[in-house]
């Protein structure tokens, strides 16, 4: 995964984080409602305002999505592993993920 340059602010648009990951406004939207740990916060006009944390959220749901092939039901179990490892203090969520991928693409070809 490349490294992103990401500018010190508080607070960024969609369109900003759209330049910043790569990443279409649209795709941005979609993935709101597919991966709970997206949630930007909203101006009272509505527009979507992402932190430092949401554009590194984006950055590895990339990642697994585009680069790792991951599907979006496992790129959610990863995210969610992540969470629970990281609250554990443990590094083994990889390999879990990984099993769990593979055992839900077993499932689909049976």
């Amino acid at each position: 995964m490349e490294k992103v340059q990401i500018p010190d602010k508080l607070y960024f648009r969609i369109g900003e984080v759209s330049r910043i990951t790569g990443v279409p406004a649209y795709v941005l939207r979609f993935w709101e409602n597919e991966f709970r740990r997206m949630h930007p916060k909203r101006t009272p006009s509505g527009q979507r305002l992402y932190r430092k944390k949401d554009i590194e959220t984006v950055l590895t749901i990339k990642n697994l999505l585009y680069e790792k092939k991951f599907t979006i039901e496992g790129a959610r179990r990863v995210l969610g592993n992540a969470r629970t490892a990281s609250a554990a203090g443990s590094g083994d969520f990889d390999i879990q993920a990984i099993r769990n991928e593979l055992l839900s693409i077993r499932r689909l070809l049976s």
